[in-house]
């Protein structure tokens, strides 16, 4: 009789512990959800990329001749203004080259005078042959004439004869030395302009050895020392790089190819950088270059945005994490990205299955987000516009302001753990 009085207590007691876990553990089934509201606001859609800091003129300075660096006045960071000398190689190699330039110019000239005096003296016998086949023509005329007249034989006519025709030979022979000699006079005038011509270049290499800052500017960069030789041979040694205006910078931004058709030139450009975390800088998109780079098969397009560096804070070469503003909007609707990805689950975890709907005319991209109503999610289609990566706007769909929509799910432990009883939870 005792034992059987204490299984009945036993089951009393089993059966109240269980009306009261039943309430609780039905309620630790029931999922809870993470509400958010419809909100109305600004929204902005970005291009996020990084980029690389650059003055927007930076100018290479190099040398056009080879040489011994034999001084350099401008360091780095140096303000320099255009024309200034900022280097010199050693001149001792272009004196003597333009010195040797002037001997050879004197020499040339004095062939010059030279050939002028032999072809006036070519002239001269060209006159002086004239004068001598003029005198045998007369003579040839007077003798033909005793000849006829018979006072003369016919053999000093004959002797006439050949001393004009030997006299008309010698002219011709005066004429072609004089013309030899105009000839090699030209010659010797051509040898000058050549010997001024090198004169010219000796002493224009002569002063490549004293190198001027082409722009006014800072020297960002120096690349050489006093005493070190260098060598132009292919191309010219870069000396220094001079930015002609620190004041204003220029970002170089690699966007992807999938974002690159939603920049335009004109559109803000907001950045930051490591040495000021806090800070923003803002610029303008000036170029979108058509030439692709191409790395780890990834295809990038270099965008250049203008941006104002009055107090100097923005040095060539820092790493930009830009954000280019490629659509605003002032007021409208949007939602939490987080509920346009949530997706109600059934009891075994798999996600509910929803209706396939026809394409829908309409501007912007179909999406739905969840509402509860009667304790169960309600999808709600929606078409939309613009994202900012966290909200996006609501174009059209049975919602309103503030209206509630389903974010997600609490964590499953944190569920349980509210559900229980008062004094049973850990």
């Amino acid at each position: 009789m005792k034992k059987a009085l204490i299984a009945v207590a036993l089951a009393v007691a089993a059966g109240v512990a269980l009306w009261w876990w039943h309430p609780w553990q039905s309620a630790a089934d029931m999922p809870q959800y993470r509400m958010g509201k419809i909100e109305r606001g600004p929204l902005s859609a970005a291009v996020s990329a990084s980029g690389t800091l650059s003055a927007l003129v930076t100018v290479q300075v190099g040398s056009q001749v080879s040489g011994q660096i034999l001084e350099l006045q401008a360091d780095f960071n140096a303000e320099v203004t255009q024309g200034q000398v900022i280097a010199r190689l050693d001149p001792a190699t272009f004196e003597s080259r333009v010195a040797q330039a002037e001997a050879d110019l004197l020499a040339a000239q004095g062939n010059v005078e030279v050939a002028r005096g032999n072809l006036l003296a070519r002239q001269a016998e060209v006159q002086r042959a004239q004068v001598a086949l003029d005198d045998a023509r007369r003579t040839l005329e007077r003798k033909q004439g005793l000849v006829a007249q018979n006072f003369i034989s016919p053999a000093e006519l004959d002797t006439a004869r050949a001393a004009h025709d030997s006299a008309r030979e010698s002219l011709s022979l005066a004429r072609a030395n004089a013309a030899a000699g105009t000839a090699q006079l030209k010659s010797s005038q051509a040898q000058v302009a050549q010997k001024q011509a090198a004169l010219r270049q000796a002493q224009v290499d002569l002063s490549h050895t004293v190198i001027r800052s082409p722009v006014s500017g800072t020297v960002i960069s120096r690349n050489v020392d006093v005493g070190q030789t260098v060598a132009a041979s292919l191309q010219a040694p870069v000396l220094f790089s001079i930015a002609q205006d620190l004041s204003r910078m220029q970002v170089n931004i690699a966007v992807d190819e999938a974002d690159v058709g939603r920049v335009q030139v004109g559109q803000k450009a907001r950045f930051s950088v490591d040495a000021f975390p806090g800070e923003r800088f803002t610029g303008l998109v000036t170029q979108i270059r058509k030439a692709p780079q191409t790395a780890n098969n990834v295809v990038t397009y270099s965008v250049m945005a203008e941006v104002a560096n009055p107090d100097l804070k923005l040095l060539p070469g820092m790493t930009a994490n830009a954000s280019l503003l490629t659509e605003e909007r002032q007021s409208v609707l949007k939602v939490a990205n987080e509920a346009l990805r949530f997706r109600p689950t059934q009891n075994g975890g798999t996600p509910v299955k929803t209706d396939i709907r026809p394409r829908e005319a309409g501007p912007g991209l179909p999406g739905r987000v969840w509402q509860l109503k009667d304790g169960q999610p309600l999808a709600v289609p929606l078409r939309l516009g613009v994202s900012d990566g966290k909200m996006t706007e609501i174009l059209q769909g049975d919602v309103k302001e503030g209206a509630e929509v389903i974010l997600g799910t609490e964590d499953a432990g944190n569920a349980n753990r509210n559900a229980m009883p008062p004094g049973m939870r850990r």
